[in-house]
């Protein structure tokens, strides 16, 4: 079970999560793509432990700048289009559940600490937010990866 659709995670810095998001795209026959220089160094005892054995069932394309990452992306383009960038983002115009997904998308997740800087993030053909509570800022990043995963692949078919 394979599709084409892609969780990118730029420049991850916390090991558990970025190794739960490796984990979910194993399961799910999802590729992975992480955005380098990550904080941490990516044969982590934690990173592998959160990922556990399911490390070794998941494509993960490594890409060792966010400009590299743009250059295999600009590449991937066709005459009739190219892989969308989805940015899940706090800051985003519309909600996750109201886009109607392709099977080619990249989701893309920002840093923990800091989400992804301004350039990245113009660079997003859609920017797309989890409603949560007022008071409240944001979920886990592998939880908010693995729900919009989810609604894409509910959308596009999941084998």
């Amino acid at each position: 079970m394979r599709t084409s659709l892609r969780l990118a995670l730029y420049q991850p810095d916390i090991p558990q999560n970025a190794g739960t998001m490796l984990r979910a795209c194993a399961c799910l026959g999802i590729t992975a793509a992480i955005i380098e220089p990550a904080g941490f160094p990516v044969s982590d005892r934690h990173f592998r432990r959160s990922g556990m054995d399911y490390l070794d069932a998941v494509t993960i394309e490594r890409h060792m700048s966010w400009r590299a990452f743009q250059e295999w992306r600009s590449a991937a383009r066709t005459p009739v289009g190219g892989p969308r960038l989805i940015l899940l983002t706090t800051k985003g115009a519309t909600r996750y559940t109201e886009v109607a997904y392709r099977p080619d998308d990249i989701l893309m997740v920002g840093r923990e600490s800091a989400g992804v800087p301004d350039d990245v993030h113009g660079a997003a053909d859609l920017r797309v937010v989890i409603p949560v509570a007022p008071s409240l800022r944001s979920l886990n990043v592998a939880v908010s990866a693995a729900m919009v995963m989810g609604e894409a692949l509910r959308q596009t078919g999941f084998a």
